[in-house]
């Protein structure tokens, strides 16, 4: 027979990670790139209470006091991981939270050992629900894991400060193929725009939306600019690198759109046509067209759950 005092133990090493894990999902909240992600995070922290709930009850049940400072070490521990992940790239956050329910699916099973070694039929039972759903989580996690790398849309949005650590990252990998005459022209490039960038930036708080639509028309057409440059200057890496940066942020043309006439297609014929879409990085390239201009919740959402359905594919969740 088991020891009742090691499925205490274990329950209560659940209890505080399932803490840190209700405040990790109320700070993703923040994060979600649809309306339907951030319900469904919503719900998640929701549900986590409901899970701690009922393993404090059992740790009664079985003549145990639960661990009162759990809540408040959970709070901690997710505030401190929030915190530290800011300066790691978005992939090393999302492979942080997956660890931690890996561990709390990995010892929700052992408790489940323990319980039917232990003969338990309740403590059995609440492990079976703890694993059904941090198994879903952990498939929920690796598909937006999976997203990402295949270029997004993922169902997470990066943090300001993840999306310069991921790019910094991205420009120190680079090869160094690029000549310095291509990245001079560039540079170049980009000066000839910068003092009227900088006109419109003096103006901003003026001129309200104005001069911000002015701002973002200088940046884009920087851009635009110095691909076309780099490119002439036979530097497609670099130039490749820049029409990403504009697909991600949604300024290219119309007509460079993976779908055509996109403008003209309302609500049903633009999710139906991003259903169709195969590759990852034209969803993304659409999913960043829309947010920068009509931002139709549904066309996001199907576009979102057309590359989740591709990134579950591609690692084998069902």
């Amino acid at each position: 027979m088991t020891d009742t005092s090691t499925i205490l133990t274990q329950l209560r090493t659940v209890l505080d990670l399932t803490n840190t894990e209700i405040q990790i999902a109320e700070t993703r909240i923040s994060q979600a790139r649809t309306e339907a992600v951030r319900k469904e995070l919503t719900q998640n922290a929701e549900n986590g209470r409901i899970r701690a709930e009922a393993i404090e009850k059992t740790i009664r049940d079985l003549g145990g006091f639960p661990d009162v400072l759990g809540p408040f070490l959970g709070r901690a521990a997710a505030a401190v991981k929030a915190l530290t992940e800011q300066a790691e790239p978005f992939q090393e956050a999302l492979l942080g939270d997956l660890a931690l329910e890996d561990q709390l699916l990995d010892r929700s099973r052992y408790i489940k050992a323990l319980a039917v070694a232990a003969q338990n039929s309740d403590v059995e039972a609440l492990a079976t629900r703890l694993i059904t759903a941090h198994s879903a989580t952990v498939d929920w996690l690796t598909t937006v894991l999976a997203e990402d790398a295949l270029g997004g849309p993922a169902a997470l949005r990066r943090t300001p400060l993840q999306a310069v650590a991921g790019t910094a990252v991205k420009i120190a990998n680079l090869p160094a193929t690029w000549s310095t005459r291509s990245i001079e022209r560039a540079l170049d490039t980009l000066r000839g725009v910068r003092p009227a960038i900088d006109d419109v930036v003096s103006r901003a708080a003026h001129s309200g939306d104005v001069a911000v639509k002015a701002l973002a028309a200088s940046r884009d057409a920087a851009l635009s600019a110095a691909e076309k440059v780099t490119r002439q200057e036979g530097a497609d890496d670099a130039a490749d690198a820049l029409h990403s940066a504009r697909s991600a942020t949604g300024v290219l043309d119309a007509d460079q759109l993976p779908i055509a006439d996109f403008d003209e297609l309302n609500v049903t014929e633009a999710v139906a046509a991003v259903k169709d879409l195969t590759a990852p990085n034209d969803i993304r390239t659409i999913v960043a067209y829309e947010e920068a201009h009509k931002n139709r919740a549904r066309v996001i959402s199907a576009a979102q759950t057309r590359v989740a359905a591709i990134a579950q594919e591609v690692v084998g969740i069902s």
